[in-house]
This record gives structure tokens, C-alpha cells and sequence, in this order.
């Protein structure tokens, strides 16, 4: 694969101008990619739409549970490599809604398989799966690749049945794709504030009580946005080498939500005021990802630890919410 395999090549970025697909659409625009990516909402205080991405790529409207429309756009655009990062994200939200979240983050996939298996012209897809791919872990240990998927959950059952069938196209179909894990992504853009850390930038700077759904203890790898987006673009390099490969992508940041808040508390010299909720439905205790595959194949490592990089993030939310 040469070194700027992505360099003037038709990518599309399914899920493009949400949170961690804006940081990828922008990792490519500096490539010279020419970006294509879909989109079902637009919100002026996202990291796309704050950055004037979409003055730079084309932005088309399309569900990816949708395989006509997903297909037009591949052979319309003539696509050489798609980025698959749309997904019903939230596991809250997928206690109260299966059905969308099952036919989104498993048709969705499924959809955008058949579309590379379908294009011979497209060369490559990294597909986006999440730690809750492994489920619950019986005791307090660190995922490796090579751990049974064992979602019980509409979310988790969602994950794990997409790597499931990203394997199944690889292995049936040889579909060129890579599937990547990742913990708790944080940075700039990120605009759901029922994820703990927009949670505390905004009780921070509003002063209202930050109200936290779990008990405080579920421990989770923090890792930083762009530092997601490098790894994805990484991949995205090496596909011949490493299709049909999974890669977990972690953090040395494996903390608890009330870590977090003391951190926080510590850096800002603030005093969050907080009331442990305890009602966070079907969450998993403790989840941290062993990254030492994807550092010894592609060399990448978190180039950010959550003390160095919040004092930035938090002055993009402080921008963010005086916005609102």
C-alpha cells in the first residue's frame, strides 16, 4: 500500500458530521482526500458545522439502514474507500429504542458490506465497533482481540453482531475491512451530554448540578478524539496488509466516572457539585482494551493523556455552550 494511499482518492465517511466522523472528515480534507459524507441532521454547534466542514466536502442525505440509497451514493461518487462510523451510539437510548438501534448499527453494517462487496472499485472499509462488543467480562481484565464477542444487550448484542458479520464478509466474500474497538472517546465535538465528561465541562461552566447516571465507579479507557481519527487514517494505509483484522484501540487513562470529576476538580481548581444518581440501565462495570496489537502492527499509541489534552477540550466547550 503506498504511503498516501488516500491522497485524491473518493472517500465516504458514513456518519461523517457527528462527533468522532467530523475528526476523521478532517484528517482527510488535510490529505487531499475528496470527501463525501452522509448526514440525517445538522447542528450548527457540531464540530463539522463550528469548523465549516461541509464547505469542503459534500454532505449528501442518506440512512445507511437504506441499501438503495447507501448504493446509489457509492456508484454515483465512485467511492475507493468508505470509513463506516454511523451508528445509534448511545446504550441508554438503545434500552428504549431497539429496534432502531439493531436496524442501524446491524443493517447499517451490513448494508455498507455489500456495497464494498458489490463495488469492485472500492479497496477498503474500517468499520467502527465500540468495548461493548465484548460484554460483560467475568472479572476485572483488559480485552484482547481474541475474546469472545458476548453482547447481552440491544447495544452490546448490536456491536457484536456487526464485527460478527464484518468477519463473515471477509472471510465468505473477502471484503476488504478492518474492524476497530475503542473505549470512551472524549474532545472537542462531542455534544451528548449524557457521556460523563460534556457532562462535567457543562456543570463546570454553567454551575448546575452535574448529575451522574451510574454509581460513580464504572471504569472506562479515555481516549482522545484526534488521537481516534489518526489511528482510523493508520488503518486505512495498511488495508491490504491487515483486512479482515480486528484492532482494539485503548488508553493508559482507565478511570472511574468519580476519577474523572476529582481530575477535573484538581485541574480547573473547581468543585463540581454531583448527585449519584444510580440508574444507568444495562451498563457494564469495568471495560479497558489491551491496544498492544494495533501498536506493534501500525505503531499507533494515544499521543494525548485526558490531563494534557482537557484544558483544550474544555475552552471548545466553553465556545460551544456561550453558543447555545
Amino acid at each position: 500500500m503506498k504511503k498516501n494511499y488516500l491522497q485524491n482518492a473518493t472517500v465516504l465517511v458514513t456518519g461523517g458530521t457527528g462527533f468522532v466522523g467530523s475528526h476523521v472528515v478532517e484528517e482527510l480534507i488535510n490529505m487531499k482526500s475528496r470527501v463525501i459524507t452522509t448526514t440525517q441532521s445538522q447542528n450548527p454547534q457540531s464540530y463539522f458545522y463550528s469548523q465549516s466542514l461541509q464547505n469542503k466536502v459534500t454532505v449528501v442525505e442518506v440512512n445507511i439502514s437504506d441499501f438503495n440509497e447507501l448504493f446509489a451514493i457509492v456508484t454515483k461518487f465512485e467511492v475507493d474507500f468508505i470509513f463506516h462510523l454511523a451508528a445509534q451510539p448511545l446504550v441508554e437510548t438503545a434500552f428504549y429504542n431497539p429496534v432502531e438501534t439493531l436496524q442501524t448499527n446491524i443493517m447499517g453494517t451490513v448494508n455498507v458490506l455489500e456495497c464494498v462487496r458489490r463495488y469492485p472499485k472500492i479497496k477498503g472499509v474500517i468499520s467502527a465497533s465500540s468495548d461493548k462488543a465484548y460484554g460483560k467480562m467475568p472479572k476485572k481484565t483488559k480485552y484482547i482481540e481474541a475474546d469472545r464477542l458476548a453482547g447481552d444487550h440491544p447495544y452490546e448484542v448490536s456491536k457484536s453482531a456487526a464485527d460478527l458479520i464484518c468477519t463473515s464478509y471477509y472471510k465468505t466474500y473477502n471484503t476488504p475491512v478492518i474492524t476497530t474497538r475503542f473505549g470512551n472517546i472524549y474532545g472537542e465535538g462531542d455534544l451528548n451530554f449524557s457521556r460523563i465528561i460534556p457532562a462535567i465541562f457543562s456543570s463546570v461552566i454553567t454551575g448546575d448540578t452535574l448529575q451522574v447516571r451510574s454509581d460513580g465507579t464504572y471504569i472506562r479507557d479515555y481516549i482522545y478524539v484526534k488521537d481516534v481519527a489518526k489511528g482510523y487514517i493508520a488503518l486505512a494505509q495498511n488495508i491490504a496488509k491487515y483486512a479482515g483484522d480486528v484492532f482494539n484501540f485503548g488508553s493508559s487513562d482507565t478511570l472511574s466516572v468519580l476519577d474523572i470529576i476529582k481530575l477535573v476538580n484538581k485541574m480547573f481548581k473547581t468543585t463540581i457539585n454531583y448527585s449519584i444518581n444510580n440508574t444507568a440501565q444495562n451498563e457494564i462495570p469495568y471495560q479497558s482494551l489491551n491496544y498492544s496489537k494495533i501498536q506493534k502492527s501500525i505503531g499507533w499509541r494515544p499521543s494525548k493523556t485526558v490531563s494534557q489534552i482537557l484544558p483544550t477540550v474544555f475552552e471548545w466547550y466553553k465556545r460551544a455552550i456561550s453558543a447555545k
